[in-house]
């Protein structure tokens, strides 16, 4: 045997049988072993083939558990994992506390650092149903990045195979440790974008925006749910005589379950009016792609107003974003011009909210008040709106700055009649903005006009 590794020609027979403990072969003094630690880093590093453990999906029942030194969760993971938790509950996936601390317990069990890992521990703990799939896909490929998809790559990952190393004698391959660390980690595409969510939207570079719109593209908005005239069968609940009777005829008049039903449920609609004048240039963009990912899911209705009042909802139903917005630019003649909120309010009432659109719905103004009419007006038609709909919400991008303080005329005219008066201006704005919008109880996410 010594003969032969000595020679080169004994890899076929220092292989282990399938079936046996999870190891890496190598030669030592002259002869075959197994290693039992698979992290080892001693000069077998390369045991197995270079992205292996980047293509692995989990661990598999035979392999040793990884050793719980302190240095294996990297810097700021914890913080980068459940700001990904928050854009996915932004995106509408379930992710309460219980599973979210069940994804920071099983990524703690596989390695943090790993793309291919961070992705399977989310799936199979924050995704409760078919429907979050999809946006579990997309908003992991915001997150981290879109640089290969990790669904696909790691789905089809076969278990790593070993083969025999040579310690003497062996040339390793150059590039092999790169290709094994190919990209940044996880963690430091996770912390860029756990910045980038706290960033002013109007200071972003160029690529920051084009990150910002990939994960817009993943929100979801709905309004908060009430209960409906109509029923539905449900086990709990009044019992329902007609289902009940049709029960006991079909079974000729043997004793059956009674059969029960309950209110059911559905959001209540949103109404979106986004400022697109001057002085609200650096967030439109934003704001309308948040509209834009809003109007995708629950009856959601959007308005632009600036000079004159433009209904977009239907420019806004292109699925690509982009398309979306070039579709609205084409339909919208008031870009960058002046704020007549007042009157605009006035004619959306009469054109539309009498005629039911925002009656019982959650309306949310994304602008920063400032209005060149008669704030008197504005303040009348405010009252009027808050007497017809379920709540006013009202978005102001400005209010995070410094010392803001709500004494513009328009402002100060509308804030009697907001139900809540919150940020705009970032991504985690938008997160609670919409949290907001879903009715969120939460005292960091409601801050009441009088407050301001």
């Amino acid at each position: 045997m010594n003969a032969m590794a000595g020679s080169g020609q004994g890899a076929g027979n220092g292989r282990r049988e399938a079936g046996g403990a999870p190891g890496r072969e190598g030669v030592r003094d002259g002869r075959a072993d197994v290693s039992p630690t698979p992290g080892n880093e001693s000069g077998t590093a390369d045991a197995l083939r270079p992205g292996d453990d980047a293509r692995r999906a989990r661990p598999h029942p035979g392999d040793p558990p990884p050793e719980r030194g302190g240095s294996s969760r990297p810097p700021g993971g914890d913080a980068a994992l459940i700001g990904f938790a928050r854009a996915l509950r932004a995106a509408g996936v379930d992710a309460s506390a219980e599973r979210v601390h069940a994804y920071l317990r099983a990524v703690d069990q596989l390695r943090p650092g790993m793309r291919a890992d961070v992705y399977w521990a989310g799936r199979l703990t924050l995704c409760g149903g078919r429907d979050d799939l999809e946006r579990y896909e997309r908003v992991f490929a915001a997150y981290f990045g879109s640089a290969e998809p990790a669904g696909s790559a790691v789905a089809a990952a076969p278990r790593p195979r070993l083969r025999l190393l040579t310690r003497e004698g062996a040339v390793p391959r150059p590039g092999a440790r790169r290709e094994r660390h190919e990209g940044p980690p996880t963690a430091t595409l996770a912390s860029s974008t756990e910045v980038l969510r706290h960033r002013d939207v109007g200071g972003l570079s160029t690529a920051e925006r084009e990150q910002l719109r990939r994960l817009l593209a993943a929100f979801t908005l709905r309004g908060e749910t009430r209960r409906s005239a109509r029923r539905r069968p449900a086990r709990r609940g009044q019992v329902d005589p007609h289902r009940t009777v049709r029960e006991l005829l079909r079974r000729g008049g043997e004793p059956a379950r009674l059969r029960r039903h309950a209110r059911a449920e559905r959001p209540r609609r949103v109404v979106l009016l986004v400022d697109v004048s001057g002085s609200m240039t650096p967030y439109a963009d934003a704001l309308l792609r948040f509209a834009h990912a809003a109007a995708r899911g629950a009856p959601t209705e959007v308005f632009t107003i600036g000079t004159r009042l433009t209904r977009v909802t239907r420019e806004l139903s292109h699925r690509d974003p982009d398309l979306a917005m070039a579709a609205l630019a084409a339909a919208v003649p008031d870009w960058r011009g002046g704020t007549r909120l007042g009157e605009l309010l006035r004619e959306f009432l009469d054109r539309w909210g009498q005629r039911g659109m925002a009656r019982g719905a959650v309306v949310v103004i994304l602008s920063d008040g400032w209005e060149r009419g008669d704030p008197e007006l504005l303040g009348t038609q405010m009252r009027r709106l808050h007497r017809l709909t379920h709540r006013v919400i009202w978005a102001n991008p400005r209010k995070a700055r410094p010392g803001y303080a709500p004494l513009a005329a328009g402002m100060a005219a509308a804030l009697p009649s907001v139900d809540a008066f919150v940020e705009g201006h970032s991504l985690a704005a938008l997160e609670r903005l919409a949290a907001v919008v879903r009715g969120g109880a939460a005292a960091d996410l409601l801050e009441g006009a009088g407050h301001a």
